[in-house]
């Protein structure tokens, strides 16, 4: 006898009220199944690739990440710290660098 079919006979002995709970049990691993289904799917990982979101902010043509402008402008300005163009900016305190990231 299928499993479903023997599922049916074993429901049909129980009570109305332990019906219920099946059917409650039933509706809640449906549920389950459904959000599952919403995950985001990180195949990806598993096979070695790229995440997909990482790989939609790379310049298709160089491959290189995108960022918006005053990072690329942070990031030549950590460029030309190290190799002495311009002095090195100390900051003291919190207060200090929020003002300076403009927070």
């Amino acid at each position: 006898m299928p499993v479903a079919e023997l599922l049916i006979e074993e429901i049909k002995t129980l009570p109305e009220s332990r019906i219920a709970e099946v059917l409650d049990f039933v509706e809640f691993i449906k549920q389950k199944k459904a959000r599952n289904a919403e995950k985001v799917d990180d195949s990806w990982f598993e096979k070695g690739e790229e995440c997909p979101i990482c790989a939609k902010h790379r310049d298709p043509v160089t491959g290189n990440p995108r960022y918006k402008p005053e990072v690329y402008e942070g990031m030549q300005e950590v460029e030309d710290m190290i190799s002495g163009k311009i002095p090195a900016k100390w900051h003291t305190s919190l207060e200090d660098l929020d003002k300076m990231l403009g927070l």
